[in-house]
């Protein structure tokens, strides 16, 4: 029964995410917290390694849920659910792609996503940093590490490209916050 679970909820996430990987952070969580498959505190940990591992964060956090509920079959599973819509649509779209494309509907569809998808990963990031720097919606209890960390890696952000004449490499920052986590926790 989990593995059904869990292709039908990845498969789910997989039609419903538009705007890239990031579009799907929300959906992932929404599905994970409510399924009690993981805590807040674990989805945030999943969604860091899931960054920082190479590949595309929604199929590294479905491999990993998928893993953590049912083994490696489970992580078959939930990976499956999440790219099989994403297969079918590439097919499909490179079969009519030119056709499609200049279409005024789908223009107006398009045109009316971005601003949605664009809302919903600035309402997740939002929310996780709320979490993550003060204990928000929960309870108001800043942590102070992460919020001294924030503030380290936005000062890299700002000052790195002003004294090297170029920009911050997204390696290195991860790098500077994975060495800042071990020293501060």
């Amino acid at each position: 029964m989990i593995l059904l679970s869990l292709f039908w909820e990845f498969l789910k996430i997989g039609l419903f995410t538009f705007g890239g990987a990031y579009g799907a952070i929300p959906l992932i969580r929404q599905s994970a917290l409510s399924h009690g498959w993981m805590t807040e505190e674990m989805f945030s940990n999943i969604l860091a390694v899931s960054e920082s591992t190479p590949g595309p964060i929604m199929v590294n956090s479905a491999t990993y849920i998928g893993a953590s509920q049912a083994g490696i079959l489970g992580a078959a599973v939930a990976t499956l659910g999440v790219v099989l819509p994403s297969f079918v649509v590439i097919i499909l779209i490179s079969v009519l792609f030119t056709k499609l494309v200049k279409h005024p509907s789908v223009q107006a569809v398009l045109k009316g996503v971005k601003p949605c998808v664009m809302g919903v990963i600035l309402a997740t990031g939002i929310y996780m940093a709320l979490e993550a720097l003060a204990g928000l919606p929960v309870a108001f209890s800043p942590d102070i590490a992460s919020i001294l960390l924030f503030f380290l890696l936005l000062s890299a952000l700002i000052l790195y490209p002003r004294l090297r004449k170029k920009p911050l490499s997204p390696i290195l920052l991860i790098v500077l916050a994975a060495g800042f986590g071990i020293l501060f926790y």
